[in-house]
């Protein structure tokens, strides 16, 4: 999904009147089943990589040689993928120095065995001169799973 859809789907979150999926539950639909253990290690590797996003520079060597969010990617040619979009999201949101202050994971859906969409929000300063206000990034991101471990999967542009 594209950045103005994602603006669409939290401005009509507020009006109370957003799609399904932005509701903070789990959905199965059948015949997708997943067990209470399998539920806990996904929510534990999106939470923890989210909680990684947060108060780092995404204009940094620092940030892009960080080898645990490497480790979130199948491969490193899909982390690079991943890495310039949100950079480049942050950047266009007016993120000041870049940097998400905070992460909320708003909703995640397991729309197969092995996949799955998570819609989290990031917070930051406004980076524009003499605005002193919070910026919102909301974004979907597509996670799926391979040999029982979840990777973040960016869509290919």
């Amino acid at each position: 999904m594209n950045g103005r859809l994602f603006r669409v789907v939290a401005a009509l979150a507020l009006l109370g009147c957003a799609p399904a999926w932005t509701q903070l539950e789990v959905r199965a639909e059948p015949p997708v089943s997943i067990s209470e253990d399998e539920l806990l290690v996904f929510r534990q590797s999106i939470f923890g990589f989210y909680d990684r996003l947060i108060q780092r520079r995404f204009n940094t060597l620092e940030t892009f040689n960080d080898p645990v969010l490497r480790d979130s990617f199948q491969s490193i040619d899909l982390f690079f993928d991943y890495y310039a979009d949100f950079a480049e999201a942050l950047a266009d949101a007016d993120f000041e120095k870049s940097r998400p202050n905070t992460s909320t994971i708003l909703d995640f859906e397991i729309d197969a065995v092995d996949r799955a969409r998570v819609l989290v929000r990031f917070v930051g300063d406004d980076g524009r001169p003499m605005r002193f206000g919070a910026v919102i990034l909301d974004r979907v991101d597509r996670w799926e799973r391979a040999d029982g471990v979840w990777w973040v999967t960016p869509e290919r542009l």
